[in-house]
């Protein structure tokens, strides 16, 4: 009878929530309760929240969800289950561990249905704002006598409680939580109950309650009031839109592939974070699975900005508006800014990708405004890099440095340990700009990209091109200087000595994707593409050719791995030339291979070529923003 019931309840879910419930547990959200600041569980959060959840993976957590984390400077559990609920009835505790549980994760929100002793429990988790969380208790009567129940919710937190009866709510470091009115609350330091006595409910009947948990990450507000049920339609049809819009731009994925389609949509909105302390815009960290990456990353943020553009364009625009807040009087953008200003990188910046992004964003929502709004900073960032990162000004650039550091001109070029700069050296430019001693090839093809993107937005915008010129004296340089006809690939060029530094990497195959190569230069390059003794491994276009002395993926951030922007870009720049059936077989390569893509695993940071096991950080956003791009491509 239990499970027929679960299994009535599970069925009139579905036509509630429509679409969106088409794809439960795209991620597996199951997690023991965690401690401190390991933070590698897969977590939930929405719209902007500094604050996750997860689901409970032992029956003893059934009635309670895991968390919240809190995401500031850092990441830290602020408990294992912060709202535990019990039930009591005649001076007896009902044991929720025994009960029949279905305990899933929708896009947008996580639900627990426990079926025990005739009494349904239905417990929901949404998020209705950049800051606050509503958990709904629905406890229904199934029995033909009427009940009398006790609930109380309790828990712990890491951080000082403090309790404000007069409003029913609680305080510990920033995060809130209010319960309905008349709700009997006490705090012992770390821990506190929260009750409601002799709640009466007749046969057939259901008793609700919302309780609202918030996180401040700046001031601590007074919590809004919502509706329940209306802010779970909202929910939901802010959900299904999402999903519509993705999917009727892609109609020809089958199932398993919108599953990760799926999947990707809701790494990103995990990682959302919305604008708080020096954060002016709303931004998308990297991964909340990884502390170093609490923040929001240059060319991060344009990647994801065309992934995203797909299903939520105004965070799109944010995502881009958020670094370009902090574009300086000579035109930088710093390489990634935080919650706290002063912890921002100036020390280099990230490769010009941003005209490419905003471009995207215009051909999917017409905005002629946000073109506009953006194209004189996309105009001053351009030329800031032939002021500062072009030590002979000769029209060529090189990666560098504001420190004239060798370490912060490799992040620069976002390959930070890439062999091609092991030989390196410095040269200044000006007092605030250094230069590495070789001019990059993907820099270059970038700038190239760029030029052409400017234009079309200044076409947009009513106004005269300005770089055909320049584009066409950069793209017959980069023609006759980067290309090695003997070895068929481009290269960084060394330019006291003349010399390319010959080492095969996946900037030889931006000049593909900018459109620069000649058909003969792109034959080449594919031929070096398709050599299974160096790109054409298991999982296809690593980071390195897997032939070379230095190819380690399990050591080598950028020595190996396979990193899904590069194979975007690889694929991207095959159908330019006309290899369309081989780009679809890389790109069929990538998700067959790529281990726990097709299955409710994170999306990593990169994948090792040869076995295809995820490395390094898990649930990354780049990562989701590319593989929305290669589905389109489906």
């Amino acid at each position: 009878m239990r499970r027929w019931l679960i299994l009535l309840l599970a069925l009139s879910l579905q036509q509630v929530y429509a679409q969106r419930n088409k794809y439960p547990d795209v991620l597996n959200l199951h997690a023991e309760p965690p401690k401190g600041k390991s933070i590698l569980t897969n977590v939930f959060s929405d719209m902007g929240a500094w604050h996750a959840y997860a689901l409970p993976l032992h029956k003893e957590d059934n009635g309670a969800f895991i968390g919240p984390l809190i995401m500031g400077m850092e990441g830290e559990w602020l408990s294992g289950a912060f709202s535990r609920l019990e039930l009591s009835e005649n001076n007896q505790l009902v044991d929720l561990s025994v009960a029949d549980a279905n305990i899933r994760y929708f896009p947008g929100m996580l639900l627990q249905q426990l079926e025990i002793n005739k009494l349904g429990i239905t417990q929901q988790l949404i998020f209705v704002s950049g800051r606050e969380a509503l958990l709904h208790t629905t406890i229904t009567n199934r029995s033909n006598s009427v009940r009398t129940l006790n609930i109380r919710y309790h828990g712990q937190s890491r951080k000082q409680i403090t309790v404000n009866n007069e409003t029913s709510s609680l305080q510990s470091a920033g995060f809130v939580a209010v319960f309905p009115a008349g709700t009997s609350i006490t705090a012992d330091s770390l821990s506190y109950s929260a009750s409601n006595t002799g709640v009466v409910i007749a046969p057939g009947a259901s008793y609700e309650q919302t309780q609202l948990q918030a996180y401040y990450p700046d001031t601590v507000h007074k919590p809004a009031v919502y509706e329940f049920s209306k802010s779970l339609k909202e929910n939901e049809n802010r959900w299904n839109g999402y999903l519509s819009r993705y999917f009727s731009a892609s109609p020809k994925l089958t199932e398993i592939q919108k599953r990760l389609a799926v999947k990707c949509m809701v790494t990103l909105i995990t990682n959302w974070r919305s604008s708080a302390g020096d954060i002016h815009h709303d931004g998308v960290f990297p991964s909340v699975n990884y502390q170093g990456f609490y923040g929001v990353w240059s060319w991060d943020s344009w990647k994801q900005a065309v992934g995203i553009v797909t299903f939520n364009p105004e965070l799109a625009k944010n995502n881009i508006r958020s670094m370009f807040d902090y574009q300086d009087e000579l035109g930088m953008v710093a390489d990634c800014i935080y919650l706290d200003k002063s912890e921002n990188n100036w020390r280099d910046t990230k490769p010009p990708l941003a005209a490419w992004g905003v471009w995207e964003v215009y051909l999917q929502t017409k905005d002629t405004a946000f073109v506009k709004e953006m194209l004189p900073k996309l105009i001053r960032y351009h030329e800031w890099w032939y002021t500062n990162r072009d030590h002979d000004q000769n029209g060529l650039c090189e990666y560098g440095s504001t420190d004239g550091t060798r370490i912060a001109a490799a992040w620069e070029s976002g390959m930070d340990n890439a062999v091609r700069f092991d030989s390196a050296v410095m040269l200044k430019n000006n007092d605030g700009a250094w230069s590495l001693n070789q001019e990059s090839i993907d820099l270059n093809a970038y700038l190239y990209a760029e030029k052409r993107y400017l234009d079309k937005l200044l076409a947009v915008s009513g106004e005269k091109n300005r770089y055909n010129d320049q584009a066409e004296k950069l793209l017959n340089m980069i023609r006759t200087k980067f290309f090695d006809a003997k070895k068929g690939y481009f290269y960084d060029l060394q330019p006291e000595t003349g010399k390319l530094v010959t080492v095969d990497g996946p900037e030889g195959w931006i000049p593909l994707w900018a459109g620069i190569a000649t058909k003969v230069q792109a034959e080449k390059v594919i031929q070096k593409m398709n050599d299974p003794r160096k790109f054409n491994t298991k999982v296809p276009l690593p980071t390195l050719a897997a032939d070379h002395p230095a190819f380690d993926p399990m050591k080598g951030y950028w020595r190996g791995p396979v990193w899904l922007d590069q194979v975007a870009y690889g694929t991207e720049g095959l159908r330019k030339y006309g290899y369309k059936k081989q780009a679809s077989k890389f790109e069929k390569q990538l998700l067959n291979n790529a281990v726990g893509l097709l299955t409710n695993e994170p999306i990593c940071e990169n994948y090792h070529p040869l076995t295809g096991k995820g490395l390094n950080a898990k649930n990354f956003s780049w990562s989701a923003a590319h593989l929305l791009m290669i589905l389109k491509n489906k």
